[in-house]
């Protein structure tokens, strides 16, 4: 995991989710920081084991430690955060060791993460999607009844 802590150290990364985080310091609604990124890693991390697809650890973890980091620049009125992280990720990945194919592969599921990949047959696609929204605990959440997910989108119940 060598290069993903590489990730977590870089200067850019660093910036973009202390801006995250003071962005959404008052929001009531889910939260994009530290704990979503490494909640989203670990549940990607569990449905790649469950599903035997063989998919490095390294590069889970890199793509959702990555994928809401556009976030920073979205705040700011920039492009949709999919978008501006997978360009974002993009410079951090290969300034971190990542060789082509694996940029190529992780800036493409952070460009998906917010659509059902399933049609795609991109497994990395598939399981940053599904941990994504496995990652809002719904169940616990006092801001529920306000938030725009349908209530049959929401997690009620421990699955994961």
């Amino acid at each position: 995991m060598e290069r993903v802590n590489k990730i977590i150290n870089h200067p850019l990364w660093i910036e973009a989710v202390s801006d995250i985080e003071h962005s959404e310091k008052v929001r009531k609604f889910c939260r994009h920081g530290r704990e979503h990124l490494l909640d989203t890693a670990r549940i990607a991390y569990i449905f790649s084991l469950e599903e035997n697809l063989n998919i490095s650890k390294e590069i889970i973890y890199a793509a959702a430690l990555l994928h809401d980091i556009g976030r920073s620049e979205a705040y700011s009125g920039g492009l949709p955060h999919e978008e501006a992280g997978a360009a974002l990720a993009r410079k951090i990945l290969l300034e971190c060791d990542f060789d082509h194919d694996e940029v190529d592969l992780i800036s493409d599921s952070i460009l998906s993460h917010r659509e059902k990949c399933a049609l795609k047959n991109d497994n990395l696609c598939t399981i940053l999607y599904m941990a994504d929204k496995k990652s809002r605990i719904c169940l616990f959440c006092d801001a529920r009844n306000e938030c725009k997910w349908d209530y049959e989108k929401m997690n009620m119940s421990l699955d994961v």
